[in-house]
């Protein structure tokens, strides 16, 4: 019912506008029409229906047609034009039978109260506002983490209006001035000790982030069984080197939110839950933005795709990135070589990008962040020549099994790729940290129970190590065999062996103190604690926030309230947060 009123209620506001009985009932039509497809095809690719924070996505339209169907971009163009020129001859044909004459006055009255109506979407989740009271008296459910289903419970319409009012954070209790000072205090002196044990940094020093676009290991996957192992090397690695498991917040996507923690150091399940994507919905708002390249005298980020999704290009320019490859920009790519049909560029390409910027620097400390393209759904038949790894199992339907052939031969080129890369990382001749990991597993994986198996549909895999230059490479530090991305930062100045900040001696205690946390990766109908953050121990087992000690939970709450200022709050320890290694 509160679906159809809306409805209503947006035909009439379009009609009061324009008197034009079908133009307004055409377009209401329409853009129902479209928001149903739109919301099919995402839901079938990423498991959520559409959002605002997708809006921000239209400028990237070419690329968003690049990964459906031809024949949804055809079918779509066809009804548009079918629907505009029925308007035209209906109204035209019509018009006296549809015309209903309103004064100036009543008319003026109507769309201002449509309008009222309207704008109280921006208070819907406000506890106490009128808009709040009528959701809940149609019993709308607010599931922000589980938006597949409060689509389906809600309907899409709603759905998407209740993800327009958000909170970035809940403000601390002990939120101040004061507060904030008194923890930056206790930092800057915990970074004194850290320094005892660390060296300085080299005039070359050398952090590259890598992520590797919907890698996971395949033989975690329950209910799949495989004759060959498609990726011997980077298993090797992750056994001899700082390595393990990275917790994802995402399945099936989510990238940007998994780049976000790695470069900011910030935790996801710490924001609202009305805040699910901080690319677009956060980092606008803030008048700074503190991430791990505030450290280096040079920047660089590459993404062998285009760069209109998710604001990438704002939210690097913001974040201090002095370039950023991609296929369109300025600085052009130099390797762009791709493996057989399949439309992106390898990783291997990604990889000598990474090189050839690396040998290129010198005598500056360089940040460079790499984002692969590889192994980006779809995954068609035709990509590849051979498909050498065949599998068993009931975790994937019919649809998808092809499909998963295809990305396991991917994954497979990616581990040759990395073996190459790695071998070449060592040869160079100054200190290199490479954090390697894949954001989050594909959406494959469709008769697995997401309630029962959430936590392993939630896991990747990472390694960090230091090439042959560098300190000598670590292994079972503290706290390493499970993180978070958040956790990244400070475990690569840590394998690095050099000095910290007063803010990065904060994320180093997180790292080694506190047990890595998500949202809760269950995802059910049955779910009660679903978008509920929680911790996992490092035998792999979810635990709640009250399981904590004393000194962890005094560390979660300074975290919290860092966190809380240089998202939401004044931002009293954004300078703090943004301080290079010396500086005063």
């Amino acid at each position: 019912m509160l679906n159809v009123i809306i409805i209503m209620t947006f035909f009439l506001l379009l009609y009061l506008l324009s008197l034009k009985f079908w133009y307004a009932f055409f377009f209401t039509f329409f853009i129902d029409v479209i928001l149903t497809i739109s919301n099919i095809i995402k839901i079938e690719l990423r498991a959520e229906p559409i959002l605002p924070a997708d809006l921000t996505m239209l400028n990237g339209t070419g690329e968003i047609f690049n990964m459906i169907s031809p024949v949804i971009v055809v079918v779509g163009v066809v009804l548009l034009v079918i629907f505009t020129l029925t308007s035209i001859v209906l109204q035209q044909k019509l018009s006296k039978l549809y015309s209903i004459k309103i004064r100036r006055k009543k008319r003026l009255i109507g769309i201002m109260m449509m309008s009222l109506l309207f704008s109280g979407i921006f208070w819907i989740n406000h506890q106490g506002s009128i808009s709040n009271t009528i959701f809940k008296f149609f019993k709308v459910n607010n599931l922000f983490y589980d938006q597949k289903q409060g689509a389906r419970m809600n309907g899409p319409i709603i759905q998407f209006l209740i993800n327009i009012d958000i909170t970035v954070m809940d403000e601390p209790d002990n939120y101040s001035k004061e507060s904030i000072e008194k923890i930056m205090n206790k930092y800057n002196g915990e970074a004194f000790k850290i320094n005892q044990s660390r060296t300085d940094w080299s005039e070359d020093q050398t952090v590259i982030f890598v992520l590797s676009e919907s890698f996971s290991d395949p033989l975690r996957i329950p209910n799949i069984q495989f004759k060959r192992d498609p990726i011997p090397y980077i298993r090797n690695l992750i056994d001899s080197t700082t390595g393990g498991l990275m917790l994802s917040s995402g399945y099936g996507g989510g990238t940007a939110n998994i780049e976000w923690e790695t470069l900011t150091g910030l935790d996801m399940s710490n924001l609202s839950a009305t805040l699910p994507t901080p690319y677009t919905q956060l980092v606008d708002r803030q008048n700074y933005s503190p991430n791990i390249t505030n450290l280096f005298e040079r920047k660089t980020a590459i993404h062998p795709y285009v760069a209109n999704l998710y604001k990438r290009k704002d939210v690097f320019s913001k974040f201090g990135f002095d370039n950023f490859y991609h296929v369109d920009s300025e600085d052009k790519l130099k390797y762009t070589d791709k493996i057989g049909n399949n439309p992106y560029i390898s990783d291997e390409s990604g990889y000598k990008e990474v090189l050839r910027l690396v040998n290129e620097t010198e005598n500056k400390t360089h940040f460079i962040q790499l984002s692969t393209m590889q192994n980006h759904l779809p995954y068609e038949k035709n990509y590849y020549s051979t498909l050498d790894y065949p599998f068993e199992g009931s975790a994937i339907n019919g649809n998808n099994r092809e499909a998963f052939t295809t990305y396991l031969q991917g994954i497979h080129y990616t581990d040759e790729a990395v073996n190459d890369f790695i071998k070449k990382i060592n040869e160079i001749q100054k200190p290199i940290t490479v954090i390697w990991y894949g954001d989050h597993l594909p959406g494959l994986f469709s008769e697995n129970n997401l309630k029962k198996y959430g936590l392993l549909h939630h896991e990747t895999d990472y390694f960090v190590l230091n090439n042959n230059f560098g300190t000598e490479k670590l292994k079972n530090t503290t706290n390493t065999e499970i993180i978070s991305p958040y956790n990244f930062p400070a475990l690569a100045l840590k394998q690095a062996g050099i000095k910290v900040t007063g803010f990065y001696a904060l994320l180093t205690k997180v790292q080694e103190i506190l047990p890595s946390s998500t949202t809760d990766p269950s995802s059910s109908e049955s779910n009660t604690y679903n978008g509920e953050k929680v911790f996992v121990d490092q035998d792999n087992k979810i635990i709640r926030s009250d399981s904590l000690n004393n000194e962890q939970k005094e560390l979660l709450s300074d975290y919290l309230t860092i966190q809380y200022d240089l998202t939401a709050g004044e931002q009293y320890s954004a300078k703090w947060a943004m301080k290079k290694i010396g500086s005063e």
